[in-house]
């Protein structure tokens, strides 16, 4: 469990080199760099590479949502953090609509922020350890769903260009 400082709301205090681990990683992902005061980070860049960098998003997301819900969060939010990966996965699939999608959304912003109401607000009680499984498994299915589009967009646009 990580202790929690009531009176800094943006982040909790963590001692656990994990969950600091945690913390780094997604503002790597979402708000490492600003341009004219827009911040963003390594996710929409990667995205930007077709189906390897929605894949490589969705696969460091979960793996933050595994780690936060194997210290402490609550299953329900374990939920909530997988759909925020999830949709950032599937509109982040969309050529052009999910590029943009990509640099506003922030999943991992989003997910750090159940995390902190977690700890500093005392929200989202409970444990997370027999959700892991079907976090597991849903990911899995996201990442055979998107494979799957992928491959359909490409025969689609095949049967387009070559007829």
């Amino acid at each position: 469990m990580i202790p929690a400082n009531r009176s800094n709301t943006s982040a909790p205090v963590v001692s656990d080199p994990m969950l600091k681990m945690v913390q780094r990683v997604a503002r790597l992902m979402d708000e490492q760099f600003s341009i004219g005061g827009f911040k963003f980070g390594l996710d929409p860049l990667l995205n930007l590479i077709p189906v390897a960098g929605d894949v490589s998003s969705y696969i460091i997301s979960v793996a933050l949502i595994i780690t936060m819900a194997q210290h402490g969060a609550s299953g329900r939010v374990a939920i909530k953090m997988l759909g925020n990966a999830t949709l950032d996965a599937l509109v982040g699939t969309i050529p052009v609509l999910g590029w943009i999608f990509d640099f506003s959304y922030k999943a991992n912003t989003r997910n750090l922020k159940l995390l902190t109401e977690h700890y500093t607000e005392g929200k989202h009680r409970g444990s997370a350890k027999p959700v892991i499984i079907s976090i597991l498994v849903i990911m899995l299915m996201v990442l055979a769903l998107i494979v799957f589009l992928v491959i359909k967009l490409f025969q689609w646009l095949e049967a387009l260009f070559m007829s």
